[in-house]
C-alpha cells in the first residue's frame, strides 16, 4: 500500500459537494512525514447552519426519510456497508495517509465502520416499546422515536471506524445527521459521504462539514435547531459542548471522553500473556486510544519480572512507516500531540519514575515517539493521573486486592479497566467494584457493535453500540388511551 489520490475535499450538504461559504480552506497533514496532503474546504457557522437546515428538511414529516420504514433504513445501511467494503483498500490507504495509523490498524478501523452499519441494519426493526399495565380503564404503551437532527463530532484517532459508529447509532433509529470530522483527519468521512449518495440516502439525511471546533463545531453545539450532539474526544472539550447545549436549547448531549484506565495484574496470572496483552492495551495506535490501559497495577510478587518483560517487549516494538505491514507503531497525530507526550514524559523523569526505555522523539521526520516504559510509578505523579494519549506505559506496584481496587478508583475518569488472574473470584470482585463503563477479564481492548461503550464520571455520558447505544439516540414517548366501558 502507498499514499493515494484524494478525491473529495469539499463540504457535503444535501447529497452535493460544495465549497465553503467563506471560500477558506485548511491543510491536512500526513503525520508520518509532517507534510501537507491536500487542502480541504473549511466549514464555519454559515456552512454548519446550511447543513443543519438540510438535516431539518430531511427530518420533516412527509419527507422520504420520515416515510421510510425500518426495513428501508436497514436496506440503505447495508448498502452503505457494502460500498465501504468494496472500497476498503482505498479507504484504508486514506486512513493511513490522513491519520498515520499502521496499515493493520487502519484496516480494522475501516472494517469496524462496516460492522457497526451492518449491526444497525439488523437492529432497525427490533427497537420495541412496551405495553404498560396501567390501573383503571386505560391502554398504555411506550414507543421509541428518533430525536431529530444529530450533530456528530468525530475525533481524529479512529476517524473511519467512529464515523461508522455514529452513522449506525443515529440512522438506525431514524435521525438525520451532520458530521463534523476532526480537522486533523477529515478525508475518510468525506469519502464516505460520496458513498452515502451512491447508496441512495435521501438528500439531507447525512451531511459532512469539515472545519475547526471553535467555528464549525461551536455552531453545531450552540444551534437551536440541533436536537442532540454526540461527541467523542477529550474531557476538556466535552465540558465546553455540555455548556453550549445548556446555553442553547437544552439539547441532548452524548459524550465519550477521556480515560486513565486501570489494568490490574495479579501474581497468579499467565505472565507472558498478561505482558503481551497489556503491551497492546497501551501501545495500540501509538497510545492514541481513549480506553488505553495506561495505569498498570502489578502485584509485588511478579512486579520486577513484569517490568523486565514489558521493557523487552517495548524495545522489540517496530515503530516507523505506517504502510509497512511489519510496523506496529506509527506517529502521533500532529506537532501539538507530540509536544504534549514529550512534556509528560519529562514530568515522569522529574517526579522520580524510573525510565526503563524510550523517552525521546524518534527521528526528525514526522511525529514519532519512542516506545516508552516507566516503572516505580506512584499515584501522585502526573503520568499516573493525566491522560497522555501516547506510547507511554506506566507500571505501578500493589500488594492486596483491597488496596488496588481503592487505587484503581482514585481517578476522575471511568472509561474502562481490566484484570488478569486465574482466580474467578478475584476477577469478578475487581470487575464489579471498579467504577468504569467496560471491564475486560483476561483480555484487553475488545470492542464490538454489540457492546455498549461509554464511561462513568469524567469519561462521559451515554453509550454507543448495543441496544443501549441505539436507545440513547431516541426519545421515549408514552401513549395513554381511555378504553370505553359498556354500561351494565
Amino acid at each position: 500500500m502507498a499514499p493515494v489520490d484524494v478525491k473529495y475535499t469539499q463540504i457535503f450538504i444535501n447529497n452535493e459537494f460544495v465549497n465553503s461559504v467563506s471560500g477558506k480552506t485548511f491543510a491536512t497533514l500526513n503525520p508520518a512525514t509532517g507534510k501537507k496532503t491536500c487542502d480541504v474546504q473549511e466549514g464555519d457557522k454559515a456552512d454548519a447552519d446550511k447543513a443543519v437546515r438540510a438535516a431539518q428538511d430531511a427530518f420533516k414529516l412527509g419527507s422520504p426519510w420520515r416515510r421510510m420504514d425500518a426495513t428501508g433504513r436497514a436496506r440503505l445501511l447495508n448498502k452503505l456497508a457494502d460500498l465501504i467494503e468494496r472500497d476498503q483498500e482505498y479507504l484504508t490507504n486514506l486512513e493511513v495517509m490522513d491519520n498515520g495509523m499502521p496499515v493493520k490498524t487502519a484496516t480494522v478501523s475501516v472494517m469496524a465502520s462496516v460492522s457497526y452499519l451492518r449491526y444497525g441494519a439488523g437492529y432497525a426493526d427490533k427497537l420495541h416499546g412496551k405495553v404498560v399495565p396501567l390501573d383503571g380503564d386505560y391502554f398504555c404503551y411506550s414507543r421509541y422515536e428518533p430525536i431529530g437532527v444529530v450533530a456528530a463530532i468525530i475525533p481524529w484517532n479512529f476517524p473511519c471506524g467512529l464515523t461508522g459508529m455514529k452513522l449506525s447509532c443515529a440512522l438506525t433509529v431514524g435521525n438525520t445527521l451532520v458530521i463534523k470530522p476532526a480537522e486533523q483527519s477529515p478525508l475518510t468521512a468525506l469519502y464516505i459521504a460520496s458513498l452515502v449518495k451512491e447508496a441512495g440516502f435521501p438528500p439531507g439525511v447525512i451531511n459532512v462539514v469539515p472545519g475547526y471546533g471553535p467555528t464549525a463545531g461551536a455552531a453545531l453545539t450552540g444551534s437551536m435547531d440541533v436536537d442532540m450532539v454526540t461527541f467523542t474526544g477529550s474531557t476538556e472539550v466535552g465540558r465546553i459542548i455540555q455548556r453550549a447545549g445548556a446555553n442553547s436549547n437544552l439539547k441532548k448531549i452524548h459524550l465519550e471522553l477521556g480515560g486513565k484506565s486501570p489494568n490490574v495484574v495479579f501474581a497468579d496470572c499467565d505472565l507472558d500473556y498478561a505482558v503481551e496483552t497489556s503491551h497492546w492495551g497501551v501501545f495500540l495506535h501509538s497510545g492514541q486510544v481513549c480506553c488505553a490501559g495506561t495505569r498498570i497495577f502489578v502485584q509485588e510478587d511478579i512486579y520486577d519480572e513484569f517490568v523486565r518483560k514489558s521493557k523487552e517487549r517495548a524495545e522489540r516494538r517496530v515503530v516507523g512507516d505506517p504502510y509497512d505491514v511489519k510496523t506496529e507503531g506509527g506517529p502521533q497525530i500532529d506537532q501539538d500531540q507530540l509536544d504534549k507526550v514529550l512534556e509528560l514524559i519529562e514530568s515522569g523523569k522529574k517526579e522520580g519514575a524510573k525510565l526503563q526505555c524510550g523517552g525521546q522523539r524518534k527521528g526528525d521526520c514526522g511525529y514519532f515517539v519512542e516506545s516508552t516504559v516507566f516503572s516505580d510509578v506512584t499515584d501522585d505523579m502526573r503520568i499516573a493521573k493525566e491522560e497522555i494519549f501516547g506510547p507511554v506505559q506506566q507500571i505501578l506496584k500493589f500488594k492486596t486486592i483491597e488496596e488496588v481496587v481503592e487505587r484503581a478508583n482514585a481517578t476522575t475518569y471511568g472509561l474502562a479497566g481490566a484484570v488478569f488472574t486465574r482466580d474467578i473470584d478475584k476477577a469478578l470482585t475487581v470487575a464489579n467494584t471498579i467504577r468504569a463503563g467496560l471491564i475486560w477479564i483476561n483480555n484487553y481492548g475488545l470492542i464490538s457493535p454489540m457492546i455498549p461503550f461509554g464511561g462513568y464520571k469524567m469519561s462521559g455520558v451515554g453509550r454507543d453500540g448495543g441496544e443501549d447505544g441505539f436507545k440513547d439516540y431516541c426519545e421515549v414517548k408514552t401513549v395513554v388511551i381511555k378504553v370505553p366501558q359498556k354500561n351494565s
